[in-house]
């Protein structure tokens, strides 16, 4: 293995996770008899340009083509999609003579807000079911996997765009230096890219290894995500730090001719970086015993659950759950089964651990006495949603950042 930014082969072995299945690919009741494939989860730094990887062992066309995952059944998640249009809108002073692609547009969730202020836009998905629900809200949708080919394509038949959105999809690409010159290529002169993706200083410092899974094949801080787009003439003229996914950041980028000066943003969140030791190798060798004890605290409660006879569900089949559930060997021993708001999961099991998937109704039906979240990132939004179940004494645990209750009537416990 070689690292796929600077081509070197010192890699640094930081997190082994075991074999598990590709985290999306939900089985069918048909399915429960047949074998299923495995594949290692091994994190590694490479020791020469920083940037933290698992090998291409799986490729996009083995997840994306159809996909279970669907942006708009998360609330805060369109809420965010819908303040960076306007706020996006407004300092890039976009009208209808502007234009703006997003890369791996889902569902519509984002661009949705794009078509109502009357910005002409088009989305780039690869995902034949989600792209049809995007174009259904009228979203129009070009259903492919970008490369540089189809990015000189869309800029011939559109224009180049004045702003390209890569939300969550920067670290989904095994051909890191080939979709980075995709990018530029559907981006003007003059043009501005903003890239969300996970902060790795949030998965090292925090111990959220549930962000490693087979569809991500690499992991940034801001210098690491800085040298990738060097490679493809564009420079990182803007940070902001926001709350997504337990702590992503929001890169925007330049052409190199018109970038100019970084903010001092750039400049602090550098050295933020630097100063949590992610600018050397041994700053991310603490990820091992982190992950860890999040394992051994979460098995120990569940089997003093198990023990004292209480019924233990969980909420959410999102694809770092079933990293969490892999590596931890979480069965139905311990959590009978899960739930979801998207229909597209229900009456399936998750992959490895094969726990069945209900609709989110089934809690308020069985009501049990522990509701394990499993998407914790989205803590604030489903603790709203998940209150009344202290109507019949239930607890909503939260495995990360630390294990923690919810107390629905107020704060949290510890």
């Amino acid at each position: 293995m070689a690292c796929r930014l600077c081509n070197s082969e010192r890699l640094r072995s930081v997190l082994d996770l075991g074999a598990t299945p590709p985290c999306e690919k939900f089985l069918s009741a048909d399915e429960l008899d047949l074998p299923e494939p495995t594949f290692p989860l091994h994190l590694r730094l490479c020791e020469d340009c920083l940037l933290l990887q698992i090998p291409a062992l799986i490729t996009p066309e083995d997840t994306f083509t159809e996909y279970a995952y669907f942006s708009s059944f998360s609330d805060s998640w369109v809420a965010h999609a819908k303040d960076f249009v306007e706020q996006a809108a407004d300092r890039l002073e976009l009208g209808p003579e502007s234009f703006v692609v997003e890369v791996a547009s889902n569902d519509g969730y984002l661009l949705q807000h794009v078509v109502s202020r009357g910005i002409p836009c088009l989305g780039i998905e690869p995902s034949v079911n989600v792209g049809q629900a995007a174009r259904e809200r009228g979203v129009p949708t070009e259903t492919a996997f970008l490369d540089e080919t189809l990015g000189a394509k869309v800029t011939a038949e559109h224009g180049p765009a004045d702003l390209v959105v890569a939300n969550n999809v920067y670290a989904h690409i095994p051909d890191l230096l080939g979709f980075t010159r995709s990018l530029r290529a559907l981006l003007a002169d003059d043009g501005w890219l903003s890239i969300e993706v996970h902060h790795a200083q949030n998965l090292v410092e925090l111990a959220q290894f549930d962000t490693i899974y087979h569809e991500h094949f690499q992991y940034y801080t801001v210098l690491s995500a800085s040298r990738a787009l060097a490679t493809a003439g564009l420079k990182v003229v803007d940070v902001e730090l926001i709350p997504t996914h337990g702590g992503s950041i929001r890169v925007w980028a330049r052409p190199e001719l018109v970038a100019g000066e970084p903010t001092s943003r750039v400049h602090e969140i550098l050295a933020i970086e630097e100063a949590a030791g992610l600018h050397n190798v041994d700053g991310y060798l603490e990820l091992a015993p982190r992950t860890q004890k999040v394992r051994q605290d979460l098995l120990r409660f569940l089997l003093d659950c198990a023990a004292a006879g209480k019924r233990v569900v969980g909420y959410g089949a999102p694809g770092k759950g079933n990293t969490l559930l892999n590596y931890c060997g979480i069965r139905t021993d311990l959590l009978e089964y899960t739930v979801d708001r998207n229909p597209y999961k229900h009456g399936r099991f998750t992959p490895g651990t094969r726990i069945p998937i209900f609709p989110a109704e089934q809690i308020d039906k069985d009501r049990p006495d522990v509701v394990l979240v499993l998407p914790w990132n989205l803590e604030t939004e489903l603790n709203a949603q998940l209150r009344h179940i202290d109507e019949w004494g239930g607890e909503l645990v939260y495995p990360l950042p630390h294990l923690h209750s919810a107390d629905l009537k107020g704060g949290l416990e510890g």
